[in-house]
């Protein structure tokens, strides 16, 4: 027995302030062997019936981790008080049962502003951002007036810019103090997050005293929204106020530079790091390796990443998106398991790269084992990392295991959406692709650029022109997405491939800017096909002014020549596609076998051993030739091949 109940029998049994210190006690231990010990001590002297004690027992289990036994201790209360009802109900919430938290919050005979927080805070959560709102609403209209906790939770899951203004209003009718630094904090980083730059610079300008935190939210919400450069000048602002920066600041800042791609700052950011130490802060190296990543200095990141002693998830995920990022995808996969065998657990974030680099070339059974890691590790179900699922199954050709995998996520974002439609898409399922964008729409989420790219490409593999056009026209006006080449480029695929040239013509003489190269080749690869010759020499004009150095418009316009008899503009299209020295377009394919990739390009094998294949080859044609099988154009290949 614990030295402190030895002594507990032998006081008077009104001793009620020794068991709240003997609580507080084990509540500073966490123990759950004191803990049983001094509720079985208080049963045996009739104390667990007290209130005060009773409410001490519950917040004594229910902190320790033991929910079945708070309850109970809730039920040996004949006198429950309102302490009782919300110390009983903060177990429910803790523990994540939302419906028995409801439930037991819609009994409660009175009910404070402890009450509806810990009911706001449960929904929000769990991701019932619905539902934490409409308590609030009911919260106010009871009459219970918001405390500053009340405004920090809704804050903090606010989704939409309306929402987050209504807040606003309510905490300024409420009487909330907006310059106190932690509201103030709250609210920058609500707007910054909601890409309301504005709105958050107001509100830190009206602040009457700020700290680094407020410089960081107000520099994040700057990078957020894309606005890169004002967040650099939030950052000299906060030094010339005298503020030094942490260890977030100069990350932030060298993420805001690797945005832009500017290898210049980044490196005087990068310099002050040094200066104050920072390099041996994870969250610094790993901005600094993306920095180098994004600026194309592969050498440059891996030397940053060789500086750093010790490792963790977010320096390692770095490092793994830059060797995927640098065409490394092996690398990549062999560095994520040389961090399994040095124990650090993987994040959603890892797994979710890891799983992109392994859709690249990876065989089929790797793939199913990275599948079985994210379910050993508990990641199946987030939405990063069902996504990458889905976009790996799906770039395999096992759509429908990528089918499987988009059904069980509970709560989908536009991300999964969007691959799924993408990968349906491109595995020749149109008609389910425009399906699943129509459950989409019914469900309420407003589609974005790249949703309606899946669904046009759709339109164009299935033929859906009057679905497609519809789509397109509808855009900007119903979904406030201003059309870009990529949904441009899938329209003139999609009229091309119909044969209606002139129309995609016209299509593209509306754009008030210059379509790019690709819109154009595309139409030029139909005119081969369905162009009449004046259409084809328009179109490979522009083109060759546009990518002066491609071949394609050459070699178009030479089998439009050809076709007709035009021997003459034949001549002269190949002697001025001789004298240019144009790029040839090269095709390219690979396959992956046993963990290695093996490329073909242009009938040339790139690996060790390519003569041996084709001696391989040759007996496998003599063997087929015995059994009575002819391949009549091996022979060509094997010959264009070079054969070595």
């Amino acid at each position: 027995m614990y030295p402190l109940l030895k002594i507990a029998h032998r006081l008077p049994t009104y001793s009620l302030s020794f068991y709240s210190n003997l609580i507080d006690h084990c509540l500073s231990l966490k123990s759950l062997d004191l803990a049983k010990s001094i509720h079985g001590q208080l049963i045996k002297l009739g104390f667990n019936s007290h209130t005060f004690l009773g409410n001490r027992c519950i917040d004594l289990y229910a902190k320790v981790g033991i929910s079945n036994d708070a309850l109970k201790a809730f039920d040996e209360i004949p006198n429950r008080n309102i302490f009782s009802w919300n110390i009983c109900l903060s177990v429910f919430v803790k523990s994540g049962d939302i419906e028995r938290a409801r439930s037991l919050f819609d009994e409660m005979p009175e009910r404070d502003v402890v009450s509806w927080n810990s009911m706001i805070s449960g929904y929000a959560a769990n991701g019932f951002v619905e539902h934490a709102l409409e308590i609030f609403l009911e919260m106010q209209r009871v009459g219970i007036r918001p405390s500053v906790y009340t405004f920090s939770i809704l804050v903090s899951c606010v989704r939409s810019a309306c929402c987050g203004k209504e807040i606003h209003a309510s905490m300024i009718r409420n009487e909330v103090n907006l310059s106190n630094v932690v509201v103030g904090n709250s609210l920058i980083d609500m707007y910054g997050k909601l890409g309301l730059v504005e709105y958050a610079i107001v509100v830190f300008l009206y602040m009457e005293e700020v700290d680094v935190i407020s410089w960081n939210s107000v520099i994040l919400g700057c990078c957020k929204s894309g606005c890169e450069e004002l967040a650099l000048n939030q950052f000299c602002l906060m030094k010339a106020a005298g503020h030094s920066p942490d260890e977030f600041t100069l990350s932030e800042v060298i993420t805001v530079c690797s945005n832009l791609q500017d290898l210049r700052k980044g490196k005087q950011i990068f310099a002050l790091c040094m200066k104050l130490g920072f390099l041996s802060n994870t969250i610094v190296s790993s901005a600094a390796i993306d920095l180098f990543s994004k600026c194309n200095r592969w050498e440059d990141s891996v030397r940053a990443f060789e500086e750093v002693d010790l490792w963790d998830s977010a320096l390692c995920n770095s490092m793994i998106s830059t060797h995927a990022r640098h065409g490394f995808e092996e690398n990549a996969i062999k560095f994520f398991i040389h961090t399994l065998r040095g124990n650090i657990r993987p994040t959603e974030f890892t797994l979710s790269c890891v799983l992109s680099s392994a859709s690249v070339f990876l065989p089929v059974e790797l793939g199913s084992q990275l599948h079985s890691l994210a379910v050993k590790f508990g990641f199946e179900a987030d939405p990063i990392v069902a996504s990458s699922l889905v976009e790996m199954y799906s770039k395999y050709g096992l759509i429908d295991s990528a089918k499987n995998i988009f059904a069980q996520i509970a709560v989908k974002d536009l991300i999964c959406w969007n691959t799924m439609i993408m990968g349906l898409t491109y595995s020749g399922k149109a008609i389910e692709s425009l399906g699943l964008f129509n459950d989409l729409l019914d469900i309420g989420t407003q589609p974005d650029e790249i949703t309606l790219s899946g669904v046009l490409l759709a339109c164009s593999f299935g033929g859906f022109i009057d679905e497609g056009m519809t789509i397109f026209a509808s855009m900007q006006k119903e979904y406030g997405v201003i059309p870009t080449d990529e949904h441009y480029a899938c329209i003139v695929d999609m009229m091309s491939r119909a044969g209606k040239l002139n129309e995609v013509v016209s299509i593209l003489d509306t754009i008030s800017y210059e379509p790019n190269a690709l819109i154009w080749g595309s139409i030029l690869d139909a005119c081969g096909f369905h162009g009449e010759l004046e259409l084809t020499e328009r179109v490979a004009e522009r083109m060759m002014e546009l990518e002066p150095d491609s071949s394609l418009p050459y070699l178009v316009l030479a089998q439009a020549y050809e076709m007709r008899g035009k021997w003459e503009s034949l001549v002269r299209v190949r002697k001025a596609m001789k004298e240019r020295r144009t790029k040839k377009v090269v095709g390219c394919s690979w396959i992956g076998i046993r963990n290695h990739l093996f490329g073909f390009k242009s009938n040339q094998i790139f690996h060790h051993g390519g003569k041996d294949i084709y001696f391989i080859l040759r007996l496998l044609k003599w063997a087929m030739e015995d059994e009575g099988y002819v391949y009549p154009h091996y022979s060509k290949v094997g010959a264009e091949a070079g054969e070595g």
